[in-house]
Order: structure tokens, then sequence, then C-alpha cells
């Protein structure tokens, strides 16, 4: 017999799904066509001109050499392949409030597969704690959106990232050159993170990493002795926060700066979520700057 879904699962689904509409449909649509706006369009060949043909096209050098009248053809590939590459470690469920940074990330990236769907290309998926959890193969079917949903449910899992060498991995598994949304907080080794995200800007992908951190993350709110329980294998500490603020958020600053400067080296958009941030309001305010850009 088929096992039967778990109610609390079934649930988380729907939410998510129910999220990301209201996101896109609140926030993005009408005013956001698609977070790329095609390929580049390459010259292909010539093919001579038969009436009815468009005549801007003609190749008006061919036919000062010739005397005949040839188009010029160009190859673009129209369809968008838009892959979410989501971090679903451990550290991911960390969250000061209601709203954890899987949270979070799940969100976002559901608005980006719904926006992606909605304009008829497709989208991809991918969880990654420790390698690879799962991998949703691209389709332009909106029913994607609730597939995407159900693989994402499943995180966060037990256990580091391992981001830099998870998206190497992942990179030559993605296929022809498309959008990799990657959705993380980056807690990891900022040179091997910046290898796996070099090595799907080698496949051609464009890039965008959305950086989801929690708010007590970014501000340290934290005023009185506070055991910190270890993520991933680190052990508890019990320590004095205001004592230990003005180096953890140095600490924190110079780990974020390194990722942004190794980011623009390579053209990648850097876009920082926060856990008690306007969700719709981020996401537009990045796709209207991507639009200007």
């Amino acid at each position: 017999m088929p096992a039967i879904p778990d109610p609390a699962v079934l649930s988380r689904i729907d939410r998510l799904e129910l999220e990301a509409k209201q996101v896109v449909e609140g926030y993005l649509s009408g005013r956001h066509r698609s977070p790329r706006h095609g390929f580049a369009v390459e010259f292909a060949q010539h093919r001579e001109y038969s009436p009815g043909d468009d005549i801007k096209h003609i190749d008006w050098k061919v036919y000062g050499r010739t005397e005949r009248f040839h188009l010029k053809q160009y190859e673009q590939e129209t369809n968008l392949v838009a892959w979410l590459l989501m971090d679903a470690s451990e550290s991911m469920a960390y969250g000061s409030g209601s709203r954890t940074k899987y949270d979070l990330a799940s969100a976002a990236a559901a608005a980006m597969a719904y926006l992606v769907l909605q304009q008829t290309d497709s989208v991809g998926i991918g969880t990654l704690a420790g390698g690879v959890r799962a991998f949703l193969r691209p389709s332009g079917q909106m029913i994607q959106l609730r597939e995407a949903c159900r693989v994402i449910a499943d995180g966060p899992y037990p256990g580091p990232a391992m981001l830099g060498p998870v998206l190497n991995e992942l990179a030559g598994r993605t296929g022809r050159r498309g959008m990799a949304f990657v959705f993380s907080d980056l807690l990891d080794d900022v040179p091997t993170l910046l290898a796996g995200l070099q090595h799907l800007r080698y496949q051609k992908h464009e890039v965008v990493v959305f950086h989801t951190l929690d708010a007590a993350e970014l501000d340290f709110p934290f005023r009185h002795t506070t055991l910190f329980r270890g993520l991933e294998g680190l052990p508890e500490i019990l320590t004095d926060p205001p004592g230990i603020r003005a180096s953890y958020l140095k600490a924190l600053n110079d780990h974020i700066t390194a990722i942004e400067v190794g980011c623009r080296a390579m053209e990648i958009d850097y876009v920082r979520l926060r856990t008690d941030g306007n969700l719709g309001h981020d996401l537009a305010a990045y796709l209207q700057k991507r639009q200007g850009m």
C-alpha cells in the first residue's frame, strides 16, 4: 500500500504554495516580466530571401557582394531554465522569531518558482545538505510549483551544508545555461563557497545568491549570560554577549563583505534577506533594481 501522506507535511506544502502566490501576485506580477530578459541573440547563418519575409533582416553587405537578397538568421534560447538550489542544512533551521531561515528561503524560492512558471519558463530544484538530498528535473508545467514545494518541505536536515563542494557537484548536473538561484545562510568557508559558485558561472549559468539570515544573527541583541547551542556538530558555548558583541559583529561583517566582493568579481547578484523583513518588498526591490541595470 502507498504511504499515507503526513497531514503536517501536506499543510506545510499548502502554506508554502499559498505564500508564494501571495508574494508574486501582491508584489511582483505586472511589474516584473522576467528575472532574466532572455539569452543573448547570436547570429547563426544566412538564407535566401523569399517573398513575404521581413526585409529588415536583409543583410545589405551580402547583397552588395552578390546582388542577391539574403536574410540573417539568429539562434536564441527562449525558454529559461531556472534552478532553485536550496541550502537545507541544520543551521538553516535557526530562527529567533516565528520564521526560521529555512522558512524564509523556502518562501523566497517558491515565489521565484511561481514567477518563472507564470512566464511559461521551466523550474528545477536541488536541496543541499552534505550532498544533494533531492533533485527535481526542470518542468514548465504549473504543477511544478507544488512539486517544488513538496521537495522543499522535506527539509531542513541534520548536519552541515558543505555548500561549495555540493555546488561543484550540481554544476555538472544542471545542463545548459540558465539561471541558478542559491538560497543559503552561507555559513561556510568563503573560498570553498566561492569556488562552487564559480563552477556554476563556468557552466554559463547566471547566478543570484539570496543570503538568508536571521535578525538575531545580524543584530546580536542578546544582553544577558546566554547558552548558545551549537549546530552542525559545533559545541555549546556559555558566554557574556555584551563582552563579545563587537568582535562577533566584526567577524560577521568581514564574512559577509568577503562573499559580496567575491560575488561582485564573478558578476553574481547578491541579495540579503532577513527573517524579520518583508519578503515581497525585498524581492520586488531586487527585481526593480535588476530591470534598471
